[in-house]
């Protein structure tokens, strides 16, 4: 199921900037959540397994299942909402799962997912998921963000992206003429970005996208340093780098406190 991934020169190259260890493997099938049971196939070809398990305290009653089996002890790899690549430090040395999903994808862009993923595995102050991320906090999303149990994993999940990207983007520029190809692959993907950025307002006053669409929309384009709109814009700073979870956490409940403020003026009388 898992096949060690040649990589081209400049990839090589990230990898033993950043993740030095780290293996990259295709994966034979199209995947959210590995099964347990094909997951730790995994044990051919990396040198141990450590699941990790995280309390169930630190959930809602209503979290979706997939969070309660990540949470478990269970060796789970990959959760939905994870793209095309994915990456984990629960084997020695981590390793980068690149999905059977990515047959089709543009080379660059591809090679940019995993030179990310290499950097976010060999960046210690990451963690793989949104569920460490948020710790015991995430709890307090759950009350901040009033919507489905699913559209509150979105916006964690979210979130939590755009937190990692406050931390690799800089790393990304700095590949301008050391790793011109995967720089220019980063560049190209965050300039794709703006026209919906612009739009992202409106689509949702609209109704053509959700808030937990929108929020994922708006925290991919933080690792590509793109200008965001209001109320996203808010979590373009060193603030959020600094004190993380709890700033999230914050800005959701002011930003929904604003939504709803927004929602009474429009339906109080003349």
């Amino acid at each position: 199921m898992f096949e060690t991934r040649t990589l081209p020169s400049d990839l090589e190259s990230i990898r033993d900037e950043y993740a030095p260890d780290a293996l990259v493997v295709d994966v034979a099938g199209d995947f959210d959540t590995i099964p347990p049971e094909a997951a730790e196939n995994l044990g051919l070809v990396v040198e141990s397994l450590s699941p990790a398990a995280y309390p169930q305290e630190w959930l809602p009653a209503d979290a979706p299942q997939a969070l309660r089996r990540y949470a478990s002890s269970d060796f789970t790899i990959g959760m939905p909402g994870d793209g095309t690549v994915t990456w984990t430090r629960q084997t020695t040395p981590p390793t980068v799962l690149v999905k059977y999903r990515a047959k089709g994808t543009p080379e660059d862009f591809l090679d940019f997912l995993v030179a990310e993923a290499l950097v976010q595995a060999g960046t210690d102050d990451v963690p793989e998921h949104f569920l460490p991320f948020f710790g015991e906090q995430y709890r307090d999303l759950a009350d901040a963000v009033p919507l489905g149990p699913n559209d509150v994993y979105q916006v964690a999940a979210a979130l939590y992206e755009g937190w990692v990207g406050l931390h690799t983007r800089d790393e990304f520029a700095s590949w301008e003429g050391r790793h011109d190809r995967l720089y220019d692959a980063w560049v190209d993907a965050g300039e794709r970005l703006d026209d919906r950025l612009a739009n992202l307002p409106r689509l949702v006053a609209t109704g053509r996208l959700s808030f937990a669409e929108a929020t994922e929309f708006a925290c991919s384009a933080i690792k590509h340093g793109r200008d965001l709109p209001a109320p996203f814009a808010a979590l373009d700073t060193a603030a959020y780098v600094d004190h993380g979870p709890t700033y999230a956490v914050r800005w959701a409940q002011k930003t929904f406190e604003q939504l709803a403020d927004a929602g009474d003026d429009r339906n109080s009388p003349e």
